[in-house]
């Protein structure tokens, strides 16, 4: 009997998906965000943003399964940079180092 394949890495692809600047991250800074089933089939799909939780946990829906466009529409350039900190604490280490090497202003 052959053991299975491994499961290729879910940071395939994950350089390709992060913004070339926070500056064109656009998403709202109050009120909710919706996402749509393909980036929130279980649990929550609205947002609110002011809420430190309910963000954290979008914008880490967002980095797990967002790609370039969805992290732009719907993550705020200031909120993101405030959260980095905590959001890099709950994230993997190499896609950490993938997004501070893109935007070297989140590693400061």
């Amino acid at each position: 009997m052959t053991s299975p394949a491994p499961l290729p890495s879910r940071l395939i692809g994950a350089a390709d998906r992060i913004p070339d600047s926070l500056a064109l991250l656009r998403g709202p800074s109050t009120g909710r965000v919706s996402l749509p089933v393909r980036l929130a089939w279980s649990g929550l799909t609205e947002f609110d943003v002011t809420d430190p939780r309910q963000r954290l946990t979008l914008y880490r829906t967002l980095l797990d399964c967002g790609q370039r466009d969805d992290i732009i529409r719907y993550a705020n350039a200031g909120l993101w940079r405030r959260d980095w900190p905590r959001i890099k604490r709950l994230t993997a280490r190499r896609l950490v180092a993938l997004w501070e090497r893109r935007i070297p202003e989140l590693a400061g």
